[in-house]
């Protein structure tokens, strides 16, 4: 591996031994020379929503915390990064496990809200689209173009971002307030015209 220090092997293994003999301070080295490739090799490897500098600090602490696992003259680097590998590995688990969560979560409200509707007589729907075009209206247009990119221009979230200088996270955020801004506005509209279902 090409690191960008002038901090050599010897002086690695050198702060490594002393860390092991119970001092602290000489792990500022080992963090030195190895905290760019580990954070570049972490962005490379890490998929999106992953906080690499999180992940980097995480292989750190564990290193740090598991020194007198390592083994003096062997290769100091490819033990940290197999290190980041697991922990990496581990948030990524992590986070997908979250995402199965919501995804199952987001599917049972959805057919709630779906058999909600469906016992609705079919003018409530009428009325409901009356008011999203008043509620739609309402919204100022630096905000409703998002629901024109995304509903009628059927654009992905990575150009919606690139065009309005945000990141997805961003534009997943604002999406999800402009649905919940314009469901706030239809239901309290729907009790003055037609009273509840």
């Amino acid at each position: 591996m090409n690191y960008e220090s002038n901090i050599d092997d010897a002086a690695v293994d050198k702060a490594v031994k002393q860390v092991q003999a119970g001092k602290t301070a000489p792990f500022e080295v080992v963090v030195r020379r190895y905290e760019r490739p580990l954070r570049a090799w972490l962005a490379v490897q890490a998929p999106p929503g992953i906080d690499v500098e999180e992940i980097a600090q995480r292989a750190f602490v564990a290193a740090y915390s598991r020194i007198s696992d390592y083994t003096a003259g062997t290769n100091f680097g490819a033990w940290l990064f197999t290190i980041a590998r697991y922990q990496l590995k581990t948030e990524t688990t992590r986070l997908r496990r979250i995402a199965d969560y919501h995804a199952r979560y987001e599917l049972n409200l959805l057919e709630r809200e779906q058999d909600r509707r469906a016992d609705e007589p079919p003018e409530h729907q009428v009325i409901r689209l009356d008011h999203l075009h008043t509620c739609l209206g309402a919204l100022g247009e630096h905000v409703r173009r998002f629901v024109t990119w995304r509903y009628d221009e059927c654009i992905p979230l990575e150009v919606m971002a690139e065009r309005s200088g945000r990141s997805v996270a961003a534009v997943k955020k604002q999406l999800w307030k402009l649905r919940r801004t314009l469901r706030d506005c239809i239901e309290g509209k729907m009790p003055r015209e037609v009273g509840p279902s």
